[in-house]
């Protein structure tokens, strides 16, 4: 048979507990944001506005605990890799957007 190596080749990866309180924060912040829902305490945009906040934290620890992006120099190239990935989702919905509306916008003149 061949041989497994278990070298870490110089990637950080999380402890147990690292994960657990990342699982932990992911649970609350879910539980969180089912009850603002369904108590219906604020307003439709203070809904709106406090599910945008608990989404925002919620992609925060899952950046950190799950897939270890932090600010350190050796996770610069993870880190430009995501800001490229994000501006190119952002672009792509965006000109998305654009295009569909001018496209009804257009059409609904005729």
């Amino acid at each position: 048979m061949s041989d497994i190596h278990t070298s870490s080749s110089g990637e950080s990866h999380g402890s147990v507990a690292s994960y657990v309180i990342g699982f932990v924060l992911a649970v609350i912040l879910t539980v969180l944001a089912f009850a603002v829902v369904a108590t219906h305490s604020l307003s439709p945009s203070g809904t709106v506005l406090a599910l945008s906040v608990l989404a925002l934290v919620q992609v925060l620890v899952h950046l950190h605990y799950f897939l270890h992006m932090g600010g350190g120099s050796e996770q610069r190239w993870n880190n430009m890799c995501f800001v490229f990935t994000v501006g190119f989702v952002a672009i792509f919905i965006i000109g998305t957007l654009f295009v569909m509306n001018n496209t009804a916008i257009h059409m609904m003149s005729r």
